[in-house]
């Protein structure tokens, strides 16, 4: 088997807010799909998040170095991509849809075996994980009912994040964390993303502990991205002193980029997105590596079906990683795979078990989010 041809399409249409300084509009494309072919019909997906533009032009590196190669030889294929992309956006657009084709490469793999990505990746842990609602900071009223609704919806757990926290002084944050606390009970895992790799985040290490110091009152699960993502003195700092477990990385990307944040114990928990962080393999020798040392790897997963799917099949294959994101009524979660998505009634989603990433994709869904663009037809 080989790879015949790599073909790629931005989402845009139902693009959801990503609580950014700057923010996103229903249009805009940041998340993209990548779809590999091979000479023998099968056909993998991988999802990127970057805009369909720059993995246009990071396939143009790429593709000669793709053609002609056995997809069933994931990690080398990978590597040799990496390896030959040094010099031409290492850790930026073109790492990114390396993540996209690694994706697809294991749902290739899957397909070809006639077993779940998981099996591949060393075997299942577990049938089952805990999604918890990620919801965008807003006012205490608005983000309440919201919660409530999650709740009443059968979540029983929450992340909030972004927006307005951090901006407003420290009164407002705690009014918020206090009202979000009470919407979802005292049992629920709450967890508190202060989004630090915002454009010009202005805080610092003096600002985090005071508010982990708040948050330890809300028995919060985790405080995610407290600093700038490249400060990682002020996260070892910050781990040492904080009442509540530090968690971040889902910036950075290759097991490379993240060793220096686990060497130094700079986190807890450890939040790689498989869209970019280099895809599945990466993810699993990352995870590999932070639980050698005690860290937890939670997904970051505020993309797409492909990377919920994706994220599903690290948690089956990790021992410790028992969570994953769900970004809640996001139409490029929920509407690209055919029937969508159940939780039972724990509110646990089952990891897919068929072949490959085991799903069934809705055609219609991925052409009105494409524009047309034609990904699965030989």
């Amino acid at each position: 088997m080989r790879i015949r041809e790599i073909r790629a399409a931005g989402l845009h249409g139902a693009t959801p807010a990503g609580g950014w300084t700057h923010e996103l509009k229903p249009n805009d494309t940041v998340h993209t799909l990548v779809a590999v072919h091979t000479d023998e019909g099968l056909v993998g997906i991988g999802s990127v998040f970057t805009s369909g533009l720059l993995v246009a032009a990071s396939l143009q590196l790429l593709n000669d170095l793709l053609i002609g190669e056995n997809p069933l030889e994931v990690d080398r294929v990978t590597e040799k991509l990496h390896q030959n992309t040094f010099w031409m956006g290492r850790g930026g657009a073109v790492t990114h849809t390396i993540s996209g084709i690694n994706i697809a490469l294991w749902d290739i793999a899957g397909q070809a075996y006639g077993q779940p990505v998981s099996t591949l990746l060393g075997g299942r842990y577990r049938e089952k994980v805990t999604p918890y609602a990620s919801v965008l900071m807003d006012d205490p009223e608005n983000l309440s009912r919201t919660l409530a609704r999650l709740t009443d919806d059968g979540f029983q757990a929450f992340k909030i994040g972004w927006g307005r926290f951090g901006r407003n002084g420290a009164s407002v944050d705690e009014a918020t964390v206090a009202a979000a606390r009470v919407a979802v009970g005292p049992d629920a895992l709450l967890a508190v993303d202060a989004g630090g790799s915002d454009a010009y985040w202005p805080h610092g290490y003096k600002w985090a502990i005071n508010t982990a110091a708040m948050l330890a009152n809300y028995d919060i699960a985790w405080f995610e991205e407290a600093l700038a993502p490249d400060n990682l003195r002020g996260f070892v700092e910050l781990r040492g002193q904080s009442r509540v477990p530090i968690s971040g990385g889902e910036t950075l990307t290759r097991r490379q980029a993240f060793a220096p944040f686990l060497d130094a114990g700079a986190f807890d928990i450890i939040q790689p997105d498989v869209t970019k962080n280099g895809g599945l393999s990466e993810s699993m020798a990352i995870g590999r590596s932070a639980e050698d040392q005690g860290i937890k790897l939670v997904p970051h997963g505020w993309n797409t079906a492909v990377g919920l799917a994706a994220d599903l099949h690290t948690a089956a294959a990790l021992p410790q990683t028992d969570l994953v994101e769900y970004c809640t009524g996001a139409a490029y979660i929920d509407e690209l795979v055919d029937g969508g998505w159940h939780r039972d009634q724990n509110g646990q989603l089952t990891i897919p078990s068929g072949p490959g990433l085991g799903l069934e994709w809705d055609h219609d869904a991925v052409a009105r989010y494409t524009g047309g663009v034609e990904l699965f037809a030989l």
